[in-house]
């Protein structure tokens, strides 16, 4: 009586010869991630060890955000300035220009971290936070490893100078995308161009973010820069445009002119040559399965997820999805129920499979529908 069902969608698209450019990165280790697709479009030696430089204050800023966010901690909240965190203000490094004895907004500090890239203020956050830096850097590196960074040690909340201070470029975008999905509220202020602080003992300074790509006509809006006499420059980067994010991560760029050229060549490429289908949305209505002795003949389907596939541009043609199951589906069925399968085949390769799920209950008929429904079936062959 049942068949197995296949509803095959052809996702349509118009078919555009593209030659894809052979990509050439100027640095040592990158790597460029699809952030809804979540798949690598390029990587080089991505998980090559490298010393992350200032992109571990991405980690110290995540830190304190899981703290406003359970509650343990305010933005109004304030810390007070210790001579360990404004020796680093007096040392040559980048700085906030805090004064020992300040009392300083955590708002104010994150501001600092982010924006200036102060190495003073990611101690007085850490000391604040954890008693000292030494503990805080444990937290980081614990937070590393519960979302998924493997080859990553923070020894020091800033990035300075530290043989123990290592990820990979890998890592450090799990780290961006973690950030950039989990505190979108927060990740604002990894696109403000400046930042002004009214210290103590002087006129107030203001300093640029040091990220390149800010200014540039990329749609960019962050995240963060890093350097290191022996590392060279880094920088992990991310643009939002037109709904598609794509974030990039490079280390050991020869010059600062080299890491804002490279970065914006992997994103441009990213853009120019792949395009992000997206074949389900969570909890919307995606097709109608067929029902057999249910109150209604047919019931929609749904996936618990978004479902998104980057794609090349010159192989659009080569995406198909299908519905598979085996049906009709006898009632009743139940709401939220598994009762179908999305297959998604690309290139002649399977390269994912979802559950499709129920959108309502469906009831089955009372006994007089049953037996007309079977009698029609088996006269006509129709359900």
């Amino acid at each position: 009586m049942f068949k197995k069902l296949f509803l095959v969608l052809f996702v349509s698209f118009i078919y555009v010869e593209s030659a894809l450019a052979n990509l050439d990165v100027k640095a040592r280790t990158a790597i460029l991630l699809d952030y809804h697709s979540n798949e690598i479009l390029f990587e080089k030696d991505a998980d090559r060890k490298i010393f992350p430089a200032s992109m571990t204050k991405i980690m110290t800023s995540i830190i304190a955000f899981d703290l406003i966010k359970n509650g343990d901690l305010k933005l109004s909240d304030k810390f007070i300035v210790s001579e360990n965190a404004w020796r680093l203000s007096q040392a040559g490094y980048s700085s906030m220009f805090i004064m020992v004895g300040d009392e300083i907004s955590v708002e104010n500090l994150l501001k600092g971290i982010i924006i200036s890239s102060g190495n003073d203020a990611c101690i007085a956050l850490a000391e604040g936070i954890a008693g000292t830096e030494e503990e805080f850097a444990f937290l980081m590196t614990e937070k590393a490893k519960e979302i998924g960074m493997e080859n990553t040690n923070f020894s020091n909340s800033s990035g300075i100078n530290s043989p123990d201070n290592l990820s990979t470029v890998r890592d450090i975008m799990t780290m961006s995308k973690y950030l950039i999905k989990n505190y979108p509220k927060f990740y604002k202020y990894f696109k403000e161009t400046e930042f002004t602080w009214d210290r103590t003992g002087g006129d107030p300074i203001t300093q640029g973010n040091r990220n390149p790509l800010l200014y540039k006509n990329l749609n960019a809006d962050g995240i963060k820069t890093g350097y290191l006499s022996y590392e060279k420059y880094s920088l992990a980067s991310s643009i939002n445009r037109n709904g598609r994010r794509l974030i990039a991560v490079g280390s050991g760029f020869d010059s600062k002119n080299a890491r804002s050229k490279e970065s914006t060549k992997l994103l441009t490429y990213g853009l120019t040559n792949y395009d992000l289908v997206n074949i389900s949305k969570a909890k919307e209505p995606f097709e109608k399965v067929e029902v057999w002795l249910g109150k209604q003949d047919k019931v929609d389907v749904y996936t618990n997820e978004d479902i998104y596939k980057t794609i090349k541009k010159a192989k659009k043609k080569l995406l198909k999805v299908s519905v598979k199951y085996e049906g009709p589906i006898e009632a009743p069925i139940k709401k939220d129920e598994k009762v179908a399968i999305l297959k998604v085949v690309y290139d002649d390769e399977l390269v994912g499979e979802y559950d499709l799920l129920a959108s309502k209950e469906v009831k089955k008929v009372n006994f007089v529908s049953r037996l007309l429904k079977s009698l029609n079936y088996l006269i006509w062959g129709d359900v």
